[in-house]
């Protein structure tokens, strides 16, 4: 038996129209209104571990938001975050990881300037 555990270099939620349309949780989602240098809540379904550093060489621990369609289909960075607090829970039987990020930086999702060599920010 062993314990099953999925390691994120980034954090991957839905667009808002998957919470609009009740089909995931608010803070299972992009929010609506994203703005540098503000937190946000975040929530994802399994036990998931994030990155955190406050190493100058590695970016100060930041790493890419991606939106999901779900079944590891992401689209490129939309944002560079740092994962401040993380929180592992039991619901109906389910393991879920919680947590805050605060917005580092937006991109553009149209542009094609790479912001991110595996997880070292550019």
């Amino acid at each position: 038996m062993g314990i099953a555990v999925e390691f994120n270099p980034d954090l991957a939620l839905r667009d808002i129209s998957e919470f609009k349309a009740g089909r995931r949780k608010i803070e299972e989602c992009v929010p609506e209104i994203f703005e540098e240098g503000k937190m946000y809540d975040f929530l994802k379904k399994g036990q998931r571990l994030y990155y955190f550093s406050d190493s100058e060489e590695w970016g100060f621990g930041q790493i890419p938001m991606m939106k999901t369609q779900g079944n590891e289909k992401l689209s490129r960075p939309i944002a560079s975050i740092k994962i401040l607090e993380t929180t592992h829970f039991m619901d109906n039987g389910e393991i879920w990881t919680k947590g805050k990020y605060k917005v580092i930086s937006i991109f553009d999702e149209n542009d094609s300037i790479i912001h991110f060599e595996a997880t070292k920010r550019i």
